[in-house]
């Protein structure tokens, strides 16, 4: 039997661990020889790396290229008020050292993609996913697959939740689930559709719970299995998730065998779909405003956002709604459209074109670019 590396503390710090038999100081030595590294450091990496270093994976890498935000803080529990405009990689270190100084905390300020991602996942044991957006979560699987790594797959919308493990040999991968990613703004962003502020610690949790599962050997992962999770009725299902024989990355005959950069909705900017001249610029807008030009501005959001700001003199029709009432619009007549982010917004446009509104343009970036741009005084969410 070899000596243990754990000192006085850390036999402290982890005795509920040492008293497992499943764990031990054996199992406990394992975890302190992890290198995992965690993609997002946001609303599930937050429960996620918290969970990681208090377990005490010895090595816990930090992939996230973004900065706190005041609307993080509705469920990013790693960050306050003091981290606003940070890094979220220095405040996620600074507060994962002072939960556990037993630990490494490597950090990769960069936004992932095709060219580095080899590099930077490729050191670590364990990959978790903890991305927002359909372009990073299939890099990850991709990059997973190719590189022998499981990936612990997590994903949350409004109030329900996603926990897989994908890539593991014999296992399924994320694209034998969905084998490619839906077109850009199809799926409305978690900006746009919302999201419960527990529900990430819940699905992060669990995916923590699947990381350490895997590290130590023990108990059953979610291999082959879906677990999905539903707040409102507090329901948990599962469904079977076999390997696909012909998926383009891990299947039998694989297409997919070099990493490739694709767009993706749910980003952590959500960006506008649609040409750039369709879209045009809060200060733009607001100078057509100013100088008396016939403008009409349409707000498509729905009435819960519209009761938190809007836009002076806007006119409101939900999204839904615009097919049935194309009669109150003026075809000749400068038409705004306006959503939150501009993802809703461009859509519409999008269809008033293709009815005869010719001149309907998308505000680029809706209400949340006019706060910052043009009117602070705006409420933001």
């Amino acid at each position: 039997m070899t000596e243990s590396t754990l000192d006085a503390r850390e036999l402290r710090r982890y005795s509920r661990h040492l008293v497992l038999p499943e764990v031990g100081p054996e199992g406990q030595e394992k975890l302190k020889a992890a290198r995992v590294v965690l993609v997002g450091a946001g609303g599930l990496g937050s429960p996620i790396a918290l969970y990681l270093a208090a377990a005490g994976i010895g090595t816990l890498g930090l992939v996230d290229y973004d900065s706190v935000d005041e609307s993080n803080l509705q469920r990013q529990v790693l960050y306050g008020e003091g981290d606003l405009g940070r890094l979220k990689v220095d405040a996620a270190r600074e507060r994962l050292s002072d939960a556990n100084p037993h630990i490494l905390i490597k950090t990769h300020a960069e936004k992932l993609d095709a060219r580095n991602a080899p590099g930077v996942l490729g050191s670590y044991d364990v990959v978790v996913d903890g991305s927002d957006n359909f372009s990073t979560r299939y890099l990850v699987n991709d990059a997973c697959v190719l590189l022998g790594k499981p990936d612990v797959y997590g994903s949350i919308f409004r109030f329900e939740g996603q926990v897989a493990v994908f890539a593991v040999p014999g296992g399924p991968c994320y694209r034998c689930l969905f084998p490619h990613p839906p077109p850009p703004g199809l799926v409305p962003s978690c900006a746009e559709g919302g999201v419960l502020g527990v529900l990430p610690g819940i699905v992060g949790a669990l995916q923590a719970s699947e990381v350490i599962k895997l590290v130590l050997g023990i108990g059953t992962a979610l291999v082959g299995r879906l677990l999905l999770v539903e707040t409102l009725t507090a329901e948990f299902r599962e469904l079977q998730l076999p390997r696909d024989p012909g998926c383009p990355v891990c299947g039998d005959h694989p297409t997919i065998l070099t990493l490739e950069d694709s767009e993706g909705a749910c980003a952590e900017e959500p960006s506008d779909t649609g040409t750039e001249e369709l879209n045009v610029a809060p200060r733009e807008v607001q100078n057509w405003l100013e100088g008396g030009h016939d403008v009409m501005l349409l707000d498509v959001r729905t009435p819960v956002e519209v009761g938190i700001c809007r836009l002076s003199g806007s006119i409101f029709v939900p999204l839904q709604e615009l097919p049935e009432r194309l009669d109150e619009f003026d075809r000749n007549r400068r038409l705004i459209v306006y959503c939150h982010h501009g993802i809703r917004s461009a859509q519409a446009v999008a269809f008033l074109r293709g009815r005869g509104f010719g001149r309907a343009m998308n505000l680029s970036g809706g209400i949340e670019a006019w706060a910052r741009e043009v009117d602070p005084s705006l409420p933001r969410y």
